[in-house]
């Protein structure tokens, strides 16, 4: 009998330890081990931050969910990984002992890269945790009573756009409803070269498409931002030029900011000696095993993949879900052939797709490879994807209570996008 933890409860982990279930036979014992006792639907979280959803819409409680699968389920934060010993050492002194580790935990914020950043003793707020999402919406009902300028986008070394892209136009979108968008400037501030860029080196007319956006929701943008410091309603920005030199020197007045950090590695997973590069993030080889410890796998925004590009302000590559849904089939696969005494064939994706809402409309996107030259190359705009978005995050809180182990990204979005299946393998990473 094996024993499989799953460190993070997210929307990599609560899959992985539901498919792990489905897969492997009963004899073998799965734990979740998660920080906090409750799942969030993170890509709901730009919602949350205007009051179009609330805190109970987009969270449950893990425990039951899991305990009806026959899953274990631990609500403590990990204080060290032993991967030497195969083990992991509780904050409450409790030490878990497996054969198999699956890491997904997300990543770290990492604010403390610009001074004055983020909501725990700095000025700008965040969308990345469900916490972070109730801080930014309680401070925006602050700021609608005496409105001002609104500085949104992300700080460099950032490679999740998307969510600021879509904070930016529904911010900018509730505020139409309010009726006092008029009084409020927004400009939009990323490390991206360019407007649409994505993290991604641009999928198909995302520049263009992405510009325009923004203009007709007037919001101007200041592209290659490095931003150096935020005070108390000031943020201090240099715009390099092609060659990352600076090249003008920006301070932007702001009532209200929402600015996403750069990520790093969970601080447990980053400690353990060779698992992770510089910045924390899991090494992996192409079947998601840690490239030193071959009971180790891991999925998700917590591992490394090199960005698409060099920048002239350093930006990272997204890990979109369906990447994660295919990275957590792989390890599955793999656990499932080491238990047989086979070799580990399966492989995750590289691919990205997205769906996100822009407010009143929205923008999906599909990149295959991640890196150009692709062979698919896909975008599109339309009222279609914000209603589509709505209807995955449904389905997918669905899912996760109902312990479900199907595959949402290849059953459901690419048919709804009219794209064939893709084929994970060496051909898109």
């Amino acid at each position: 009998m094996a024993h499989i933890v799953v460190l993070g409860a997210g929307v990599g982990g609560m899959p992985a330890a539901y498919e792990l279930r489905a897969t492997l036979a009963k004899e073998h014992r799965i734990t979740v081990v998660n920080a906090v006792d409750y799942f969030q639907f993170v890509p709901s979280n730009p919602w949350l931050a205007v009051g179009w959803r609330q805190r109970e819409q987009i969270t449950f409680p893990i425990r039951p969910a899991l305990e009806r699968k026959g899953i274990g389920f631990i609500a403590q934060p990990v204080k060290r990984i032993d991967a030497e010993g195969n083990a992991l050492e509780l904050m409450d002194g409790e030490r878990v002992a497996y054969d198999y580790l699956v890491i997904t935990t997300g990543p770290r914020l990492a604010f403390e890269e610009v001074p004055g950043s983020g909501p725990n003793g700095g000025h700008t707020q965040s969308i990345c945790t469900v916490d972070h999402a109730e801080h930014a919406w309680s401070d925006y009902q602050r700021f609608i009573e005496n409105p001002g300028p609104a500085v949104i986008g992300a700080m460099p070394g950032a490679s999740c756009f998307g969510p600021a892209y879509e904070f930016a136009l529904i911010f900018s979108r509730d505020l139409q409803k309010r009726q006092i968008r008029h009084k409020v400037p927004i400009t939009f501030v990323t490390p991206e070269p360019y407007i649409g860029h994505l993290g991604l080196g641009g999928v198909g007319d995302s520049k263009g498409m992405m510009e325009s956006e923004l203009r007709n929701h007037d919001v101007k943008w200041i592209t290659n931002a490095r931003v150096t410091r935020v005070e108390a309603g000031k943020m201090f920005v240099t715009e390099m030029d092609e060659a990352g030199q600076p090249k003008k020197e920006h301070e932007l007045p702001f009532s209200y900011s929402m600015m996403l950090p750069a990520f790093k590695g969970v601080e447990p997973v980053a400690q353990v000696e060779g698992l992770c590069n510089p910045r924390g993030f899991v090494l992996v080889d192409e079947h998601q095993r840690s490239k030193k410890y071959r009971n180790i796998f891991s999925a998700g925004v917590c591992i490394a993949i090199p960005p698409v590009e060099v920048t002239p302000v350093a930006t990272g590559a997204p890990k979109t879900g369906y990447m994660i849904e295919t990275m957590v089939t792989a390890i599955v696969h793999n656990i499932a052939a080491d238990l047989r005494g086979e070799t580990a064939t399966a492989k995750g994706s590289w691919s990205a797709i997205c769906l996100a809402d822009l407010g009143d409309t929205g923008i999906a996107f599909v990149a295959v490879p991640q890196m150009a030259p692709r062979n698919v190359n896909w975008f599109s705009k339309g009222k279609w994807v914000h209603l589509a978005k709505v209807a995955f995050e449904k389905y997918f809180m669905h899912k996760m209570k109902a312990g479900s182990s199907e595959p949402i990204y290849e059953k459901y979005v690419l048919k709804a996008l009219g794209i064939t299946r893709l084929k994970s393998g060496k051909h898109d990473r």
